[in-house]
């Protein structure tokens, strides 16, 4: 599956007449050495284009304009290497509608003490110019995201390059389409939500199929299709029948292949990137997907259980958000199930009755056949893995009525003490910072949901760069979250997003 097209992102530079020729052809030479890094730097991940220098009204407003219609740029970033009056940019802001990065820098990473001149400081006052710039901001009460350093600094650059895995996101946002296959689960309220607000909101498509045009999909799928996609299961994967007939075996393992396949052909050829299921209507389903849909979200589609299209539609936005990250660990649809309270080894293991994305497994990958309590149907095959350890993020995305929130939580992922043979499904074990007690607290005072979008690739500040630039709420739950603080933040808000 194609996630994404090559974004590019503009590098835009403002400065005026005021001090001659000379000093703008040097602001134009600064500003594409500083181009010419960007893209030189293994931080940032997409393409910087360079654009002439930005010096009256009009060339601000037709360059903007151009990229709101360029299908290629996902963003711009802006940098005042001299002074530049900021009525210039009003209406070019005004009309701008993707996200803009400022970069408050300057050429020169020292004051020359030796040589410095009032043409120096004319030429070099981006303290001042940027300062300026950032004020019609205010004043417009527009959303940008500001990164002040050197522009040579890898962690400039880092950030930089965070900020456009987050635009990239907000860009392709807009071409989410999320296929309901049957409805949400009944009586749960945190998968429900305003389907139109949400397409208002982040420009999703959240659109509801009959079950058994989807199983129609899947029947169609050739035998041949199905026994080459299932070598190829028995090719890379471990195959645990555990005193299960092996033909049988092999027989619930080539259902979901071909529910792979028929449910790929139905995303691409209604042209959906996510999709969510719900065991309590199956229709002529002959097993709940799981193994499939495992592979559907490995191959970058969203996911979400029990007709939870908003998460769905999250993983997918962070799939595409991690998709040029060098050495990927993983993302994936989560869910909270239990806890260990032991002191020292508290954590939370998540997992689902089937549904964990293998980009997140550490080590081998097993197939397992167990019977399944839900949906009334024969025992699905489903993989069977652990997740790695180290950093991630969890994220849920809740409305609130009147408006959406998206909580974002620092976790710390590890091995369980003990294994689990009994428990037949992938599974994840992590600690919530800043600890079990106050993240799991923070977490229900949030509202946070059960089901989560998890990424070892993503952090919290790209996750709160794309939901400010989507104008929604974000509450970030880390190491040094307090509950009396959180308490008042979520009051704050409250009245801030109403």
């Amino acid at each position: 599956m194609i996630l994404q097209k090559k974004y590019q992102f503009w590098f835009c530079t403002g400065s005026q007449d005021l001090y001659g020729e000379e000093c703008l052809a040097k602001v134009a030479e600064h500003s594409k050495i500083i181009a010419d890094a960007l893209n030189e730097s293994e931080e940032i991940p997409y393409e910087v284009v360079w654009k002439p220098t930005l010096i009256t009204n009009e060339l601000i407003r037709k360059t903007f304009n151009e990229a709101n219609t360029d299908e290629n740029c996902a963003g711009v970033i802006t940098w005042m290497h001299t002074f530049s009056p900021a009525k210039s940019w009003i209406l070019g802001l005004q009309e701008y509608r993707k996200p803009l990065l400022h970069l408050h820098t300057q050429f020169n990473r020292e004051i020359p003490y030796d040589s410095i001149d009032m043409d120096f400081m004319n030429e070099n006052q981006a303290a001042h110019g940027d300062r300026e710039y950032g004020h019609i901001f205010s004043r417009l009460n527009k959303e940008r995201k500001v990164v002040a350093g050197f522009w040579a600094d890898p962690e400039v650059q880092r950030r930089i390059g965070s900020w456009m895995s987050s635009a990239v996101g907000v860009i392709e946002s807009s071409h989410v389409r999320v296929m309901r296959i049957a409805d949400n689960m009944r009586n749960v309220a945190v998968t429900e939500g305003d389907k139109v607000e949400a397409q208002i909101k982040f420009g999703w498509e959240v659109d509801a199929y009959p079950v058994n045009e989807a199983v129609e999909a899947v029947h169609a799928v050739s035998q041949a299709d199905v026994d080459a996609l299932v070598e190829e299961y028995y090719s890379k994967y471990r195959i645990l029948t555990e005193g299960r007939d092996e033909k049988e075996f092999r027989e619930h393992v080539a259902v979901q292949a071909q529910m792979e396949i028929g449910l790929e052909r139905f995303l691409e050829e209604k042209n959906y990137q996510a999709i969510v299921t719900h065991f309590g209507d199956l229709g002529g389903f002959r097993q709940l997907p799981g193994l499939a849909i495992q592979r559907l979200m490995e191959k970058g589609y969203g996911f979400g259980a029990e007709g939870d299209w908003k998460t769905a539609a999250l993983v997918r936005i962070m799939k595409i958000m991690t998709q040029d990250v060098k050495n990927p660990k993983g993302t994936s649809f989560m869910e909270d199930y239990t806890y260990n309270l032991v002191p020292g080894k508290e954590g939370i293991l998540e997992a689902h009755m089937l549904e964990v994305c293998p980009s997140i497994a550490d080590g081998e990958i097993s197939i397992k056949e167990q019977p399944l309590s839900m949906g009334n149907r024969e025992d699905p095959a489903r993989l069977v893995f652990t997740s790695k350890e180290g950093p991630a993020i969890a994220a849920s995305l809740i409305d609130l009525g009147n408006r959406f929130r998206l909580i974002i939580n620092d976790v710390e992922c590890k091995k369980t003490e003990k294994p689990m043979p009994k428990l037949p499904v992938a599974t994840a074990f992590w600690t919530p910072m800043p600890n079990l007690q106050t993240g799991a607290e923070a977490w229900i005072l949030a509202g946070g949901a059960h089901h989560t979008a998890f990424s070892y690739d993503l952090n919290a500040e790209q996750m709160v760069d794309w939901a400010e630039t989507m104008g929604i709420e974000a509450v970030c739950i880390d190491k040094d979250t307090n509950i009396r603080q959180l308490k008042n933040e979520l009051r704050w808000n409250s009245v801030y997003y109403r």
